[in-house]
């Protein structure tokens, strides 16, 4: 056989295991989900607006920022910071071009410049999607907040195991770019606490709060199902308890009353 027939046969080949992997109902079922997670609302922005509307916020701090214009900068607060390193976006036009735990250490250390005795309304961690740094990020982030105060994560509430992947890179499983990964962990974690207590919003991959204080439909975790090795099969078969998974229009109705 002569290379352009080899070549071809490399390519019929190719394209024919391609067509099995495409069509195959891992794919596909997971394809949908990242299509049905695509199209819920409200997304964060607006989530993050009405909270700090709610305790009437004078300070806001977002970790992890990337492209302002994404978040940011629609961010309604008087008194806005920003925390990124700059790895995912070259412009990173933020308030302190740093990890966040370089921010924290400088925070504490009276090495930045801002105030040290600063408390924040709002706190939204949105930066490396992986459990041990999300863990890191809510407990230095606990220090710096208000007693009425929020902390807000995003992309707690993966809708598949390959969403929830640890390797962002890793681009050929069935859910592409799409990645949320083990922020849940994090999350899950921390609502043990007897202090905190908690809400993850069904919508935009899981908007995850945090507070001191008990608002409505808050708590800290109950669930009958544990989850020590924090395997997702475990979470997937009790979403709604560990993550206390609800919808925000009808939390922001028992607001209102």
């Amino acid at each position: 056989m002569n290379f352009l027939k080899q070549q071809v046969v490399d390519f019929l080949n190719t394209y024919r295991i391609g067509k099995q992997v495409y069509y195959d109902d891992f794919f596909k079922e997971t394809a949908q989900l990242s299509i049905s997670e695509n199209l819920k609302s409200p997304r964060r922005t607006a989530i993050i607006n009405y909270l700090l509307a709610l305790v009437d916020a004078e300070n806001y701090l977002e970790i992890g920022v990337r492209d302002p214009k994404k978040n940011f900068n629609r961010i309604q607060c008087k008194n806005k910071f920003s925390v990124d390193p700059g790895i995912e976006f070259e412009d990173n036009p933020v308030d302190f071009k740093m990890t966040s735990d370089l921010f924290f250490d400088k925070f504490k250390s009276n090495k930045l410049k801002i105030k040290s005795d600063i408390k924040f309304d709002v706190i939204y961690i949105d930066g490396l999607h992986l459990s041990y740094q999300v863990e890191k990020d809510i407990l230095n982030s606990l220090d710096l907040l208000n007693d009425n105060g929020f902390i807000i994560l995003h992309d707690c509430n993966p809708p598949s195991v390959f969403h929830q992947r640890e390797d962002y890179n890793f681009k050929n499983s069935p859910a592409k770019s799409f990645w949320n990964g083990t922020t849940w962990k994090a999350f899950y974690k921390v609502r043990h606490q007897s202090d905190l207590f908690s809400i993850c919003f069904d919508t935009d991959w899981g908007v995850g709060i945090l507070s001191r204080k008990q608002y409505p439909s808050f708590n800290n975790i109950n669930c009958k199902v544990q989850n020590e090795f924090y395997e997702y099969s475990v979470l997937n078969e009790s979403r709604q308890e560990h993550l206390n998974l609800s919808n925000f229009e009808q939390w922001t109705l028992l607001m209102e009353e």
